[in-house]
């Protein structure tokens, strides 16, 4: 049915916004027509559970109105104050509707709990039911259609709508549940569901906003696409090997990534030259990447240089095997030689960086090497 509806509304669906707006406008409609129903059995039912499962389904329409509208935004074109596009648009819609729908669940908590601790009779009705049976219905329907085209355009919107649809299955079969165990045992169980309800809206809209915010303050980069760019990298001949690779992240479909390319110093330049520009048109073509590279050149025929560097990759790996290190120079001058290079260091050990120093200096000593360290720490 997906494709199918598809082909009727969306003329471009390889459009990563087409798309998206497309599922905004279907989420609209859909959570509307389930708020109008639950709203209204729930009114004359007297159940503050099924009004809080209306409410958590108008959320999700003002969810989707957000949405659509943050892929309007999204598609905007780069100008010269956002040179990288507009792309965090549906980031920043995703926050705002967390905000929502953290502030709908705070709002139905306190109504359940009053519920409580002052219950009212409701009157359950087959209608009742019948209403939330059709959601359990539409809400599953809601997910898979989310989950598919979130997976189509890499959208971690709507994999986050899928997810939140996911969630309302659950939240209306206890609703419903509630009112069986109300019908058949004429125990008044409405402000308890009412609260696991709000429970559900308040968690829902803790992990949206996480999803929201984690790619605005720089989360790092999905593992799948930095290994696919470093095997692209390595796989070219010529390439002795690259770190420093950074990514960011300006929106769906807009990811912009920077490298270091190592490449034998005795090659000739324009050579060399020609090898980075291959590497990163062909990571733009397949991974959808635009990626900047930065020439290494990397002295292999100088032996004495060659062992000292064996040997300090020998020590860090005996420091810790997490260590790395990359961006390695021997210095000649008056007196002992000098080893550069950068130390790539995990985040949570790179603080104590004067006693790795020490331990590095003091495995040199131990080898019989008179070397000065100069280090620079990286952290992964």
């Amino acid at each position: 049915m997906t494709e199918l509806l598809l082909r009727i509304f969306v003329r471009d669906r390889g459009s990563h916004t087409s798309v998206g707006k497309f599922a905004g406008a279907v989420g609209i409609v859909c959570n509307i027509l389930l708020t109008l129903g639950k709203l209204a059995v729930g009114a004359l039912a007297g159940s503050v559970s099924v009004i809080a499962d209306g409410m958590n389904n108008l959320s999700d329409a003002a969810s989707s109105a957000v949405t659509l509208f943050g892929f309007r935004l999204s598609e905007r074109p780069a100008d010269r104050d956002h040179p990288y596009g507009h792309g965090r648009y549906e980031y920043i819609a995703g926050t705002v509707v967390a905000a929502m729908i953290l502030a709908i669940g705070a709002e139905l908590a306190k109504t359940s709990l009053h519920k409580i601790f002052v219950p009212e009779p409701t009157s359950v009705t087959l209608l009742t039911a019948s209403v939330l049976a059709a959601s359990v219905a539409v809400k599953i329907w809601l997910s898979l259609f989310y989950g598919k085209l979130g997976k189509m355009i890499g959208s971690q919107t709507l994999a986050a709508s899928s997810a939140d649809s996911r969630n309302d299955v659950i939240s209306t079969l206890a609703v419903l549940l509630g009112c069986g165990v109300e019908f058949v045992f004429h125990i008044n169980a409405d402000g308890y569901v009412g609260l696991l309800v709000a429970a559900f809206i308040f968690v829902s809209g803790i992990g949206i906003a996480k999803d929201a915010v984690s790619p605005l303050l720089g989360k790092r980069a999905d593992p799948m696409l930095t290994d696919g760019i470093e095997k692209i990298i390595l796989s070219h001949e010529g390439v002795l090997g690259m770190h420093d690779l950074l990514v960011h992240d300006y929106g769906p479909g807009r990811i912009y990534a920077s490298a270091h390319v190592e490449l034998d110093a005795g090659e000739n330049v324009l050579y060399c030259h020609g090898i980075i520009d291959g590497i990163e048109h062909e990571i733009a073509d397949r991974m959808g990447v635009e990626i900047v590279l930065h020439y290494d050149p990397v002295v292999t025929d100088d032996r004495e240089q060659n062992e000292a560097a064996a040997l300090l990759r020998e020590i860090i790996r005996g420091i810790d095997p997490g260590f790395s290190m990359h961006d390695f120079r021997f210095v000649r001058g008056a007196g002992a030689p000098r080893v550069e290079f950068d130390l790539t260091v995990p985040y949570g050990d790179i603080g104590d960086r004067e006693q790795i120093v020490r331990l590095i200096d003091s495995a040199i000593s131990a080898a019989g090497k008179n070397y000065k360290t100069s280090i620079r720490f990286d952290g992964e």
